[in-house]
């Protein structure tokens, strides 16, 4: 009896393990959700739904876009965070995740509940000035501003948010004193910066460079550590003696406790997909840079954004209740 009862158990374990490796390899068997926490068209949007169409592909089942554009990303991360973690709900997970758990005291996540899965895209922000500023470059804007304290405007997408951050920084370096406005979106600010009823805005380069090459506003340095290939004649804020290197970033994420094999699967097929030259070709076109990474490079990329930003909403008195 002892052999026949061994050969059952073995049989048993085989099936045990034939059945959750078929589980495994038959991830995804239904469409999957990418949620991004700003609207159609923008920064995020863009690449978000390049990395969604061919990981698409490359799975054998949709990947969808859905846009939940409020809180500066976090109904977004709620979103993602409140689903079975089983790597059919993914989130477009950027710098704000991190920078949002420093600012607001109840943002209902902390990083901790998102597993990180690759970055997709690193940008640089422009320093973009309206064209009623009579201001031709950086030096100029910032004689012009100094002359002028707390009289032009400079604008943000919500309180905390990395463009306040950057500009409060900025402020700090030159001396100069501007008026907070803060708006829900990009192109909202986009559009009264051309308009005139704004003057100043830190902006990620995708988001202005159309306009900049429109000649609707003026885009006077950028903050990475050398020219961009599609704006090389726009100074770094290095060249103009500011000690100024900041960058923002896209990646893709998933909630906490997503098993790990999905994970490692969804790293392989976007890091290939990052890595194509069409991605590259898209992305590069509007000053960003395409980069991919294991989830562990993200989520230490996460958590040094986190760091930098929790000691300037500290130093600037920017933390929020909600």
């Amino acid at each position: 009896m002892m052999p026949r009862i061994r050969t059952l158990c073995c049989a048993l374990a085989f099936i045990a393990v034939a059945g959750s490796s078929q589980g495994e390899e038959a991830y995804p068997t239904r469409p999957i959700r990418l949620v991004v926490g700003f609207g159609a068209g923008g920064p995020t949007d863009i690449p978000a739904r390049f990395v969604a169409e061919k990981l698409g592909e490359a799975l054998g089942q949709r990947v969808v876009v859905e846009n939940k554009p409020a809180a500066a990303g976090m109904i977004a991360a709620r979103d993602v965070i409140a689903q079975p973690r089983d790597g059919y709900n993914l989130l477009l997970c950027t710098h704000f995740e991190a920078i949002n758990t420093a600012v607001y005291q109840h943002a209902q996540f902390k990083l901790d509940d998102l597993a990180p899965i690759s970055l997709i895209a690193k940008y640089y922000y422009g320093l973009a000035l309206a064209n009623s500023v009579p201001a031709s470059d950086f030096d100029s804007f910032i004689q012009y501003a100094k002359a002028r304290p707390g009289e032009l405007a400079y604008a943000t997408i919500g309180a905390g948010s990395a463009q306040e951050i950057l500009a409060r920084q900025l402020g700090k370096l030159t001396g100069i004193s501007m008026n907070r406005v803060p708006f829900r979106g990009g192109a909202q600010v986009v559009q009264e910066l051309i308009a005139g009823r704004v003057q100043f805005y830190v902006s990620p380069t995708l988001a202005i460079v159309p306009q900049y090459e429109a000649k609707q506003l003026k885009i006077l340095a950028v903050s990475a550590p050398e020219r961009l290939k599609n704006l090389p004649q726009v100074p770094t804020l290095t060249e103009r003696g500011i000690n100024f290197v900041r960058f923002g970033w896209l990646g893709v994420c998933a909630g906490a406790g997503t098993p790990q094999p999905i994970i490692d699967s969804l790293n392989r097929h976007i890091g290939a997909i990052v890595g194509s030259p069409e991605y590259h070709a898209m992305i590069e076109k509007a000053g960003s840079i395409a980069v991919s990474s294991r989830p562990e490079e993200l989520g230490k990329v996460m958590r040094e954004t986190y760091e930098d930003a929790e000691a300037s909403i500290r130093e600037f008195g920017l933390q929020q209740e909600q």
